[in-house]
């Protein structure tokens, strides 16, 4: 068995400090808020870069090469090319938790255990704050999964599709990248959990109950559907899939 491997100073409490080309990402980043540049937007050329940052060839490439590992760039190559502005999104902190888990030797429990604390309290402020468009996206996802019961690629698809509309219509920007995170790191269909038809039945009526009660603006209730939920669940895959809730996390091609 390979032994688990020893934390870093950051870990321990002691922080790393940061390497030349980092901080230069930092100034970067900022520059780009400064200029209100948006998504496509092409930054300066590599010459003006060296001059205004006063840094070595290698420190910027090194720097853009981060930024571009965080969603924040695309390097384009070729004439007319260079880092053009990008849009980060949660695929990046998937792979940043999935790697933390992994090294800490998280089983996938883990995953549903943060869930079903997490999501109750997204479905309360959701019944709160959703609005009309996030509510009409929430109930055609509940349609469209009960059409398509008998397809269980529709039903992954639509399953995340609707705890996604709750986490982004609970009006909180962290609750929405987390659940996009996490739903990424619990796939069903990546790490070998199978829905049956009774099961797919099942969570389409656990679906249709949350949306009543959001829609309805209970925000007790929307939170009380969500925990049974979340609960019946585990509970379904701890009966069906032990093996699967306790194996170890692992970053593969499916984050």
């Amino acid at each position: 068995m390979t032994a688990p491997v020893a934390p870093g100073p950051a870990a321990r409490g002691t922080p790393r400090p940061k390497k030349t080309a980092e901080l230069l990402a930092q100034r970067i980043v900022a520059d780009i808020n400064r200029r209100g540049n948006t998504v496509g937007d092409r930054l300066p050329p590599e010459r003006e870069m060296l001059e205004h940052y006063s840094v070595g060839r290698g420190t910027l490439r090194e720097s853009l090469r981060f930024l571009e590992l965080q969603g924040v760039i695309a390097l384009k190559p070729g004439p007319g090319g260079g880092p053009v502005v990008q849009r980060p999104d949660a695929g990046t902190l998937a792979t940043t938790l999935t790697l933390l888990l992994q090294f800490g030797n998280a089983p996938f429990r883990t995953v549903a255990e943060a869930r079903g604390g997490l999501e109750p309290m997204m479905a309360r402020l959701a019944a709160e704050r959703m609005s009309a468009g996030h509510l009409a996206d929430l109930r055609s996802s509940v349609e469209v999964m009960g059409d398509h019961l008998d397809d269980q690629a529709v039903f992954l698809e639509q399953n995340k599709r609707f705890h996604d509309v709750i986490a982004h219509g609970s009006g909180n920007q962290l609750f929405g990248l987390v659940v996009d995170a996490l739903l990424g790191i619990l796939d069903g269909s990546a790490i070998g959990i199978d829905y049956p038809e009774v099961r797919r039945r099942a969570v389409h009526r656990a679906h249709l109950r949350i949306y009543e009660a959001i829609a309805a603006r209970d925000p007790a209730a929307s939170a009380e559907a969500m925990t049974r939920h979340i609960e019946e669940y585990i509970r379904y895959a701890e009966r069906k899939f032990p093996e699967v809730l306790a194996a170890p996390i692992v970053w593969s091609d499916g984050q």
